[in-house]
């Protein structure tokens, strides 16, 4: 990212999200501070044939919430996506904006896998005659940042950055360099992913990603537990609206808070062992770019997704980079881990926090790993929250970090 000197400031004027908690940000902010969770375990018949059958799916089915005629043109991540965008702008106030001076940015980790996997079974047992007219552009990776951008009629760009399980962070990051350099006044950035499917579920089980605790889904996930052994997969999608304080000031918009910065690394060491050192760099950028100080980070919300050597690299990062004093929640506990719609999700938890000055619980660490030395939240906590941090981390060794400050 550039050095933040004579840069425009950004600001946070609206928030999406569907998710394993709620249909919507207020309903999964409560039940996340709740202690909440959307894991369970599945029913479906194909779900004999796979080994790990429990998943995190949205509270809030798309097919309540769209319209059939806009449902059907879309792949499943692409509507998750669709209704977080929508919440986000109607938060915003529905903001007149220069279509010239409006961009879209959509991350996702895996675009339309559902798409794919059901079109290829529709050929197979139905025929090739059978195949939607709309299948490419629902199974296109760009197809979420696509399909808001027509709705907005956003014509400064739409992008769709694919950085596995930080994709929709790193969208967030693009819409703040957009925002900066000044080719857009106003950005819809967010994330998006839904793979609950035997074929999502089979290969991250391959990998040893997942829980294997499948008749406890909701205590399944246990971030920075010493008795963690991966995460459940989740669906969902999270959206934010990304202006200049100038133009947000001008149309008079309320401010959640502001992106003081974000920070970028990348491992270039392994697909699936991430490298503190890797994390450390990210950290340190974002603190830079945000002209902020370790001791000025009140809160983290970790990436966290439950597995071994993932927690333990993140834990000997933040350490390294913030000390001890940090107060850090993981909600990957209450949510899964949603991939694409991860790092946008948990990104608005942080707004949130800042917001509101509370930090959302850590679901399930009943017995914390001793080697961790991080100062983790098991209780929503009121305390003063002046800046705070989201990290999303992708295979790949893919880091980004954001910083969000109080107006």
């Amino acid at each position: 990212m550039t050095r933040q000197s004579e840069e425009r400031r950004v600001v946070v004027t609206g928030l999406g999200m569907t998710t394993p908690l709620g249909g919507d940000v207020s309903s999964t902010w409560q039940a996340l501070l709740a202690g909440d969770s959307g894991a369970a375990r599945l029913t479906e018949p194909w779900t004999e044939q796979v080994a790990v059958p429990m998943a995190a799916r949205v509270k809030v089915e798309p097919a309540e919430v769209l319209k059939n005629a806009t449902a059907r043109k879309l792949d499943r991540s692409q509507q998750l996506a669709l209704i977080a965008a929508r919440e986000a702008w109607a938060d915003a106030g529905t903001p007149e904006v220069d279509p010239l001076r409006l961009a879209v940015v959509v991350g996702s980790g895996v675009g339309g896998v559902l798409t794919v996997l059901e079109h290829d079974e529709v050929i197979a047992t139905r025929g090739a005659d059978k195949v939607s007219a709309f299948s490419v552009p629902m199974l296109m990776g760009s197809g979420a940042a696509a399909a808001i951008g027509i709705e907005l009629a956003a014509r400064a760009g739409v992008h769709t950055p694919v950085s596995a399980c930080a994709s929709g962070a790193e969208a967030i990051a693009m819409g703040l360099t957009l925002i900066r350099s000044g080719r857009a006044d106003v950005v819809l950035a967010g994330g998006t992913d839904a793979i609950i499917h035997r074929l999502g579920l089979t290969c991250f089980d391959q990998m040893r990603a997942l829980s294997k605790r499948i008749d406890d889904p909701r205590g399944a996930l246990r971030p920075f537990g010493a008795d963690r052994d991966g995460f459940v997969l989740g669906e969902g999608a999270g959206a934010m609206l990304l202006e200049s304080e100038e133009h947000a000031r001008a149309r008079g918009a309320r401010v959640y808070a502001r992106l003081a910065g974000a920070g970028l690394s990348s491992d270039g060491l392994s697909m699936t062992a991430p490298d503190p050192a890797g994390q450390i760099r990210a950290l340190r950028a974002a603190l830079d770019d945000a002209r902020l100080s370790a001791a000025d980070i009140a809160h983290v919300n970790a990436h966290a997704t439950g597995t071994f050597t993932g927690d333990a690299a993140e834990a000997t990062a933040l350490s390294a980079a913030l000390g001890d004093h940090v107060l850090v929640s993981a909600t990957k506990g209450g949510t899964g881990h949603m991939i694409g719609g991860t790092g946008a999700v948990e990104a608005a938890f942080t707004v949130l926090s800042v917001r509101d000055d509370v930090l959302p619980p850590t679901r399930n660490l009943n017995r914390p790993d001793p080697e961790i030395k991080l100062d983790v939240v098991t209780t929503a906590l009121r305390t003063r929250v002046d800046a705070a941090i989201s990290n999303s981390f992708g295979f790949g060794g893919q880091n980004v970090v954001l910083v969000f400050a109080k107006d």
